[in-house]
C-alpha cells in the first residue's frame, strides 16, 4: 500500500428498476468493496426501487483502485440471489481533488471535471465531479451488469487526508 489519498465516503442513495428475485419482488441490499475493505447497506424488504441513503466510509490509498458494488436479494432459507454488479474508476475524483488543491478552490460550487460513460465504468450518463464548499463530490448513476435491468445511484465524497504532524 502507498500513501493515503484521503477518506472516501460512498453514499448509497437509491436503486431503480431492480430485478425480481423472489415471487413478486426482492429484498435488496448493496455490498461495496474498495481493495480489501467491504461495507454493506441494510436490507430493504419487498422493494424494486429502494432508497437507502446510507453512508459507507473507506480509506483511499495510492495507487487508487476501482470501487466495486454488488446488489443481492436477501433470502431467509437459501443463499442470497445476485441482482447485479457495477464498478467505477476512482481516478477521476482523485484527479479532480488534486486539481482543487492546485487551484485553491475552497468555497462555493465549482465543476472540476466531467466523466463520460466508457468501459472503465458502468455510468448510465455523464457525471460531474464538483467542489462543493471544500468537498470533492461526484454524483453517479451506475448500470448494473449481469442482469436484465437495474441502476444504483451513489454520491462519492473524497475528504482530504489528515495533515501529517
Amino acid at each position: 500500500m502507498g500513501e493515503p489519498v484521503g477518506m472516501l465516503k460512498v453514499i448509497v442513495v437509491q436503486g431503480k428498476r431492480l430485478v425480481i428475485r423472489d415471487f413478486k419482488s426482492s429484498d435488496p441490499y448493496v455490498i461495496v468493496k474498495l481493495g480489501n475493505q467491504t461495507a454493506k447497506t441494510k436490507v430493504i424488504n419487498s422493494c424494486l426501487n429502494p432508497v437507502w441513503n446510507e453512508e459507507l466510509s473507506f480509506s483511499l490509498m495510492d495507487p487508487v483502485g476501482v470501487l466495486y458494488l454488488e446488489v443481492f436479494d436477501k433470502d431467509r432459507f437459501k443463499a442470497d440471489d445476485k441482482m447485479g454488479h457495477a464498478h467505477l474508476s476512482l481516478q477521476p475524483i482523485v484527479s479532480a481533488a488534486r486539481l482543487r488543491q492546485i487551484l485553491g478552490v475552497s468555497s462555493g460550487e465549482t465543476t472540476l471535471r466531467k466523466v463520460i460513460p466508457d468501459p472503465d465504468n458502468c455510468l448510465v450518463r455523464e457525471s460531474s465531479v464538483s467542489c462543493i464548499n471544500g468537498e470533492v463530490v461526484q454524483d453517479v448513476w451506475l448500470r448494473l451488469c449481469g442482469v436484465e435491468s437495474g441502476e444504483i445511484q451513489l454520491q462519492i465524497k473524497l475528504m482530504d487526508p489528515p495533515a501529517a504532524p
